[in-house]
């Protein structure tokens, strides 16, 4: 295979990837209502189209990060800083799946722990907690 057919069919299946795993993560969005409960809980319904636009560009963003290997260097505050806004995402968007599909009380109910309802979050949450911190400070050190 000559180099500009190889080249033609690496952008080709780069795009073609990068479209379906961009529509499934849209998808999902979409399913979980993440941006209108978004909006209805903050009582910003005229700001719809800045999350929109928000998701779209920092999807972009970090796209092209990934992509070209960018690495920012900073003060250890700004990774914290960035760190919690990751966590504050992959919170919400776990709330808005667990919101969805009613998964804490049917668990409860069906292994009879609705008084421990409070305890089984926390748990949960904690063990998120720890397996970060192990991935962070142990794992990949």
């Amino acid at each position: 295979m000559t180099p500009l057919v190889s080249g033609l069919v690496s952008i080709f299946l780069g795009l073609a990837g990068g479209v379906a795993v961009g529509g499934g993560v849209i998808a999902l969005f979409i399913v979980l209502d993440v941006i209108p409960r978004l909006a209805q809980v903050t009582r910003t319904y005229k700001k719809v189209h800045w999350y929109e636009g928000a998701m779209v560009c920092g999807s972009f963003i970090g796209t092209v990060g990934d992509f070209w290997n960018w690495h920012i260097s900073g003060p250890w505050i700004g990774s914290g800083i960035v760190g919690l806004l990751n966590g504050i995402f992959v919170g919400m968007l776990a709330a808005a799946l667990t919101e969805v599909l009613n998964v804490l009380p049917i668990l409860a109910k069906r292994l009879r722990m609705q008084r421990y309802l409070l305890g089984l979050l926390l748990a949960m949450v904690c063990g998120k907690v720890a397996g970060s911190f192990f991935e962070w400070f142990i794992y990949r050190s």
